[in-house]
């Protein structure tokens, strides 16, 4: 079934404006949606001070940190934990500013003095981590200097300004101190950095922190909760009928590994220290791409009797077969397409006791043609599959067009809004 879509402010919700950067410039990814995105459903949907909003898939915190500059309530479910607590963090402003820059300093100070001392003996990863991470994600000298900032973090630990602290690390151990690049996948730059003022940096960022958290100390008690969590399995998470509004963009169905991503903070800060650990972080997301599939999964179970779906995964494995593509990932492509709508379903469905009645939900999500170029037309479907779960579909948005690496052509962006009767 095929709705109408609204084409109007596309390219305006495209941009991200400098006004945007407060707090949500701390952490965040590279193709995450703008700050004015929210904005924009907050006033179409006639969010109040009153209300809560929810966004389920919330990453690094956009839509918490939107509502709560407009003093709205809101509440986050994040499963990837590094990410869990740059939301956590982004959206936790009471906080004495003046004694987070002093203890900063004093980890700074006690930091630049290890570095010199152990300049002839620079310190490096465990085997184990060097094999959790990407290949040169960093170069010795600023791994080293890293490496003992975290060191002087650890022994100078308080709970008043640790995930501060970690943020900024996190922030710029990524854009800053690796050799990390970023396009539909995370990479490494040709150009390797020999050294940075790692120390300097991250001071700095503590001091802007501190600079944002003053000037927005106004909503400081606005209520804001993030949990770590699986956005599939909301029974613990959240109070029946609390939810007024949900606004969110979950992970689109493709080949792009979320972990991934977050691989070099997440190992650096301790979250992943084993294989274990990743599938154990992995089981907890979406199943959006073939590196977090599992032989157990059974979301798929949801879409079981959906004709378009199936047919669209069936149309994906004639192709396979056709091209005579063998490799264990392409032979799981018709898999994530079941898997990540059954679990969209799934997600719908738990969402529903948490949801007042006459709630309104807007779902950023993506096109896509990553699985032999064959395109799904994924804010459709997901459409579609929340319409078999009684939710009202009320329209589908576009919010921008993207350049298609594998196709070249413009794939749409879209947000599928509904309503929840009750």
């Amino acid at each position: 079934m095929s709705y109408v879509v609204q084409a109007r402010n596309g390219a305006e919700l495209n941009r991200f404006y400098e006004e945007d950067l407060l707090i949500h410039d701390w952490y965040r990814f590279v193709l995450s949606y703008p700050p004015h995105l929210v904005q924009n459903y907050l006033h179409k949907f006639s969010v109040s001070k009153k209300n809560c909003v929810l966004d389920p898939f919330c990453g690094t915190g956009t839509t918490l940190v939107e509502c709560k500059k407009h003093g709205i309530s809101s509440a986050g479910i994040e499963a990837n934990p590094i990410v869990h607590l740059m939301a956590e963090t982004k959206t936790s402003w009471d906080v004495d500013v003046s004694a987070l820059v002093n203890h900063a300093d004093a980890i700074a100070k006690e930091s630049i003095l290890r570095i010199k001392k152990y300049s002839d003996n620079l310190k490096t990863l465990t085997k184990e981590q060097e094999n959790l991470i990407i290949k040169d994600s960093i170069s010795p000298m600023p791994l080293h200097k890293a490496l003992v900032l975290l060191e002087v973090m650890d022994e100078f630990y308080d709970s008043r300004f640790s995930s501060y602290e970690k943020t900024a690390f996190a922030k710029h151990l990524v854009f800053t101190f690796s050799n990390l690049k970023f396009g539909p996948e995370v990479g490494v730059s040709r150009k390797k950095k020999s050294d940075v003022d790692v120390i300097g940096i991250w001071l700095k960022q503590i001091k802007e922190m501190a600079e944002n958290l003053a000037f927005s100390s106004q909503h400081k008690n606005v209520r804001s909760v993030v949990y770590l969590a699986d956005a599939r399995d909301m029974e613990i998470t959240l109070q029946p009928n609390s939810i007024d509004t949900v606004i969110t963009s979950p992970p689109y169905p493709n080949e792009k590994d979320y972990s991934r991503t977050t691989r070099l903070e997440s190992v650096l800060l301790n979250f992943i220290t084993s294989k274990k650990d990743l599938r154990k972080h992995k089981e907890r997301l979406l199943r959006s791409n073939t590196r977090n599939v599992y032989v157990n999964d059974t979301d798929d179970r949801w879409v079981a009797r959906n004709g378009r779906i199936l047919e669209l995964a069936d149309s994906i494995e004639r192709k396979r077969i056709e091209l005579e593509k063998d490799s264990g990932f392409e032979r799981l492509y018709h898999k994530v397409v079941t898997l990540y709508f059954g679990g969209m379903a799934r997600h719908l469905e738990e969402l529903k006791p948490k949801l007042r009645p006459g709630a309104k939900l807007a779902y950023v999500v993506g096109d896509q043609a990553s699985y032999f170029r064959i395109l799904i037309q994924t804010g459709e479907i997901l459409a579609d599959v929340a319409r078999d779960l009684d939710y009202e579909v009320l329209n589908i948005d576009l919010f921008r067009t993207r350049l298609s690496t594998t196709t070249k052509d413009q794939l749409r962006e879209e947000v599928v809004l509904l309503q929840w009767k009750g």
